[in-house]
């Protein structure tokens, strides 16, 4: 990387996410003229001298730019710069008359007075004595500023983060850093146990710290929880942290065992296991439980005596003869306070749905209707005809990205409604399952619809599962399934592979499987058929063709088939403006996915927008709902969707769905995934690959076990 040192002129853009845009007079000997800065660095001050490390790049509208990796600020020495410094706002009290004063009265001593003799500012006329403890103060604390940023700088900690840092302790930074630098991972959001790790084997300490095991044991339970667990046997989190931080076994066991003792492990023993649970997942998965049974034991009855009467009067009315298992859970709907409604497609879960909504409303109840995603909130309001609202915005969600989210919506100011329904619930953690409970008032009924045998949920927990597996609350599993002749062979497979047998295959145009052995053709095909034959059968390749992969990695991965994929279908224009995210570069039209929730801008994880411009590292999206500009520090929560892997559909239908099986990607080739991929399609599927790997895929019916406890305590058995 380049040196490049100099005076900051003015700064031209600055991110609440830490990427900032400056002008930059060079130092003696160096570039003429100024120079345009950019980089995700803490915001300088005007005046400020600086030394900047990194490259130079040349910007296809703005032209050459140097982009800085990190910055560290020196003060300003000639008499010209202190008062740029002084005049640019950053020192409470002192605006550009006042900084002229100062410079012409202590010369090139200003900065020492203002530090060491703020008593002499009362000598400059104007200057009484509560403003100079007020311009002494401002000072002294962007010097304590520049000091902790340069100590951070010099540790490999970002200016984003030293920023950050400064914001959550001030003035106390450096010494609770130097005290206990893995305070970081909790208390400063953004910055995890591996930042903190960084700069504590930086600072010397030793592995064995107890501070940096006890803060590497949380980090391990953290990592458990991301994959789907809500507790943990105690031997698997000491071999985890173990390994995580380098050290010996025992070592970890002995910093459990103290921390145990001072209760900042939460412990669950179960039939001889101990399991080890992270404080808000404890307390998640214990609320869910108390807060289903009450709902079950507290419930008011609706419809009077005879609902039976009640049900065969709306069948008369609506012209339709109910299965059993569909006239049970309208029935249950009337008689219980919860209930869970489950079955795969084709079973009539949206005829029960909006025959248990006519029915309750008939009795006067208010009834909203939810679902975890956006995409699933649509199709339930398509279905119903009624509004239906994502779960956060139920709860009416706020707070930052990196944050947990804040919910107004809870105990204290419940939602209004005497029903809710919430559908597609397979995909709802325990931990968001915990905050929509506990918004539920006092006598409303709750139905849970959803289909057990697709994947769990992305988050800790199995929450849909263990309710049914309890077998402690109303539940009515829908089996029958609904096919008139001529209709899509989908279902029909779908149910097939739920039970392990194989597809029927070349009976329609609707489920195909195309049989090619070699990764590279498959992936070349998946980019054909999305090009050429799909969209000369009609379809729209952005609109209506899904490619869902089992994997990111691999020839027939997710990253892949989305660079193939985005050259095939938006191709770069001449002189079209891009911005590189990651392994891709976002132009206009491409197809792209919000990564994780985002409170402020209102976009939340999984939902899919198209690029509509790209301009000076700033990116446009069209969202269904709303446009959402992304400036370059956000783009990391943007990512291409021409394909994308079978979790992130859960919620969605697309109208085609095109699947590779590649024999490379059996680690995740299993039995859910290719349900629950298939049921995603509305009109189409095309599987491309090799028959061995859909053999696996039928197989392999093991779905990796999830540590919780949800079904026990429902069952009172803890």
């Amino acid at each position: 990387m380049e040196l490049l040192e100099g005076t900051i002129e003015n700064i031209i853009f600055q991110s609440d996410s830490g990427f900032v845009v400056f002008r930059l007079r060079p130092g003696q000997g160096q570039v003429l003229g100024q120079v345009t800065v950019t980089g995700n660095l803490a915001t300088p001050l005007v005046g400020e001298q600086v030394e900047l490390k990194g490259n130079w790049l040349e910007h296809p509208k703005f032209g050459q730019q140097f982009k800085a990796e990190s910055c560290r600020r020196v003060a300003p020495t000639s008499i010209k710069g202190i008062e740029r410094f002084l005049a640019s706002g950053a020192i409470k009290g002192v605006g550009p008359s006042v900084a002229a004063k100062l410079v012409r009265y202590f010369g090139s001593d200003t900065l020492r007075v203002l530090e060491e003799k703020p008593k002499r500012l009362e000598e400059v006329p104007g200057i009484g004595p509560k403003k100079a403890r007020q311009i002494h103060e401002s000072y002294t604390e962007q010097s304590e500023m520049r000091d902790i940023m340069l100590f951070l700088e010099t540790y490999g900690i970002t200016g984003t983060h030293a920023a950050k840092i400064y914001q959550q302790y001030g003035m106390l930074a450096m010494q609770i850093l130097e005290d206990n630098p893995y305070r970081l991972a909790k208390e400063v959001s953004g910055i995890g146990f591996r930042t903190a790790d960084q700069l504590a084997m930086a600072l010397g300490w030793d592995k064995d710290r107890q501070e940096r095991i006890a803060s590497g044991i949380d980090y391990a339970l953290l990592q458990i929880a991301q994959a789907g667990h809500c507790c943990v046997p105690e031997e698997a989190l000491v071999a985890e942290a173990a390994k995580l931080l380098g050290v010996e076994k025992l070592e970890v066991s002995l910093v459990v065992a103290e921390l145990r003792k001072k209760d900042r492990l939460c412990v669950e023993d179960f039939h001889g296991l101990t399991l080890m649970y992270p404080w808000n997942l404890y307390q998640a998965e214990t609320e869910v439980a108390r807060l289903l049974v009450t709902l079950r034991d507290q419930a008011r009855e609706v419809g009077g005596s005879d609902p039976e009467q009640l049900v065969a009067d709306w069948e008369q009315a609506a012209g339709l003869q109910l299965a059993e298992a569909q006239r049970q859970a309208m029935l249950s709907s009337l008689k219980h306070g919860i209930l869970v409604l489950t079955g795969g497609p084709g079973t009539g879960k949206t005829t029960v749905v909006r025959g248990i909504m006519e029915l309750l409303e008939q009795q006067g109840l208010r009834i909203l209707l939810g679902a975890p995603t956006g995409r699933a909130a649509k199709r339930l309001s398509e279905a119903t005809g009624q509004e239906a609202m994502t779960v956060h915005r139920l709860l009416e969600a706020t707070g930052g990205v990196e944050g947990t989210p804040v919910f107004l919506r809870g105990e204290d100011l419940p939602l209004e409604a005497d029903v809710i329904i919430l559908d597609e619930v397979s995909m709802m953690d325990i931990s968001l399952m915990h905050h929509f409970l506990a918004a539920v008032q006092e006598g409303c009924r709750v139905v849970l619809v959803g289909d057990v045998d697709q994947l769990p949920a992305v988050g800790p927990g199995s929450v849909l599962k263990d309710i049914i597996r309890s077998g402690q609350l109303p539940v009515v599993r829908l089996t029958d399934v609904f096919r008139q002749a001529g209709e899509s062979w989908i279902i029909l497979n779908a149910h097939r592979i739920n039970r392990g047998l194989a597809p029927q295959l070349g009976e329609g145009d609707d489920f195909i499987f195309l049989e090619i052995n070699d990764s590279q053709r498959a992936a070349d095909r998946i980019v054909q058929l999305c090009k050429e034959e799909l969209a000369q059968e009609g379809f729209e390749p952005l609109k209506d063709i899904q490619v869902l992969s089992p994997m990111h990695r691999q020839t027939c991965g997710v990253e892949n088939l989305n660079q193939q994929l985005q050259a095939a279908l938006n191709p770069p224009l001449p002189g079209g403006e891009s911005v590189q995210v990651g392994g891709h570069n976002l132009r206009g039209g491409d197809k792209v996915m919000q990564m994780r929730n985002n409170y402020t801008k209102g976009v939340y994880n999984g939902d899919i927008g198209f690029v509509e411009w790209v301009s000076g590292g700033r990116v446009s999206v069209r969202y269904p709902e709303q446009v959402v500009l992304y400036e370059k520090g956000d783009l990391t929560e943007l990512h291409l969707a021409y394909a994308m892997s079978v979790h992130k559909s859960q919620g969605s239908e697309y109208p085609v769905v095109v699947m590779p099986l590649s024999g490379s990607h059996h680690v995740m080739l299993q039995r859910n995934l290719l349900y629950t991929a298939i049921t995603r399609a509305k009109r189409k599927v095309v599987l491309v690959g090799s028959k061995a790997a859909l053999n696996t895929a039928l197989g392999n019916d093991r779905t990796k076990r999830r540590y919780t406890l949800l079904a026990e305590r429902l069952q009172r058995e803890i």
